[in-house]
């Protein structure tokens, strides 16, 4: 006679809901907060409302046409079909080269440098690749969503890093906890950055380098923005800075750049050890980016950047008008020096960004996203996409004052 321990031959199946479907990893995600603002703008359009939409940051923008022909010319070729596998080298010496131009860093294409699926694909898989279950991971608060997901997915835990006005949205190193930074493994940081548009220096970068040599961290940065910047600001890259190769890696994207965010396009390059370590876990999860898109991506990188300049000027133009609209009307937003991006206090009265964004799509329509999904210190601020054409913001900026809400107090 078998012992009552054992499993029966035939165990009856189990009922759908007895068994927790959702794991416990998503509780810790912000998602929550932007899947409730898509639903208020949705709320709006069923009611009749033309909603101006300047919540996701997805670039409104189209790519140059010389790459658009790339795209074409490798979509008509049905040799491009296969699993790609791994980077066309073309792809790889075409992200050398700009580096170089751009930066003046110098990269091996064949060890320095590894394609994405977006920068977003690394950036949510650096944890896997970097980290084992309870490891520290130290993230920007507020900061772009994936920057915690990534890690909280992996098993990883989280050190949220504050990030403050009052010392221009930079972390106070030296207020971080010893503790803290000798248990910490990976140091993400991003300039310039969503959701906050603020932007570092290499004085900066070097203090990074040397916290991260002193503790032996491998630090990430994100570096999406690079191009989107204003009034004559060229953003420098972390890679530039000495000591970066020897601890670190920069990811950086086609998607804002070059207006390819549909495509999924981007990279990470830096030191070899650290690019072939991420490399390794992602040829455990995809075959790699479709060979038409690496070849559109070769041309946007190699091809005339007069574009890039333009573009940069279209949100440059945005960004003004949308400021000074909503400065006339007594909302007083701080002016971004790069990225698609305002980060704006609430206006004054207001103390929580999620009703504020949820009363302002409600009754004018235009939908922004409240700071509290970018992290606790996102509290008191609202993030605004600059994705619609001028006469659309100015629209929006209409909108706004004939509302009642700024002036308002909220609760």
């Amino acid at each position: 006679m078998p012992c009552s321990s054992e499993v029966p031959s035939e165990v009856p199946p189990a009922a759908p809901s007895s068994k927790r479907i959702r794991s416990n990893r998503l509780a810790g995600l912000t998602s929550a907060v932007f899947a409730e603002m898509d639903q208020a703008k949705r709320r709006a359009q069923a009611r009749g409302l033309d909603v101006i939409n300047l919540s996701v940051g997805s670039p409104d923008l189209p790519p140059a046409p010389h790459v658009i022909e790339a795209l074409k010319s490798g979509v008509s070729d049905t040799g491009n079909y296969g699993y790609p596998m791994r980077d066309h080298p073309a792809f790889r010496q075409a992200i050398a080269a700009w580096y170089g131009r751009r930066f003046g860093v110098e990269l091996d294409p064949e060890t320095e440098i590894t394609g994405l699926s977006g920068s977003q694909d690394g950036l949510a898989h650096l944890a896997m690749a970097f980290c084992d279950p309870g490891d520290l991971v130290m993230v920007p608060d507020p900061g772009y969503p994936i920057y915690s997901a990534g890690p909280l997915l992996s098993g990883a835990r989280l050190y949220p890093l504050p990030l403050r006005a009052e010392n221009q949205f930079l972390p106070d190193l030296e207020a971080v906890p010893g503790e803290i930074w000798r248990r910490a493994k990976v140091w993400l940081i991003n300039y310039p950055s969503n959701p906050l548009s603020a932007t570092a220096e290499i004085d900066f970068f070097a203090k990074v380098v040397d916290y991260a040599q002193r503790y032996g961290l491998i630090v990430c940065h994100d570096a999406a923005y690079s191009e989107l910047a204003f009034d004559g600001y060229r953003p420098p890259s972390f890679l530039q800075t000495p000591g970066a190769r020897e601890i670190g890696l920069e990811f950086n994207s086609l998607s804002k750049t070059f207006n390819l965010a549909g495509c999924r396009v981007g990279y990470a390059v830096g030191n070899r050890e650290i690019v072939g370590v991420l490399a390794e876990a992602k040829s455990h999860l995809d075959f790699g980016v479709f060979k038409p898109v690496q070849g559109a991506a070769v041309a946007a990188l190699t091809g005339p950047q007069d574009s890039v300049a333009a573009m940069a000027r279209t949100y440059q133009d945005r960004r003004n008008a949308l400021v000074s609209g909503l400065a006339s009307v007594g909302w007083e937003i701080p002016r971004p020096k790069a990225t698609m991006f305002c980060w704006a206090p609430l206006p004054k009265g207001w103390i929580s960004s999620y009703q504020f964004a949820q009363e302002l799509v409600e009754k004018t329509g235009v939908a922004i996203v409240p700071g509290v999904g970018f992290g606790a210190l996102g509290e008191g601020y609202v993030r605004i996409a600059l994705v619609q054409e001028t006469p659309r913001i100015e629209e929006a900026v209409r909108r706004i004052a004939a509302s009642g809400l700024i002036g308002t107090v909220g609760t």
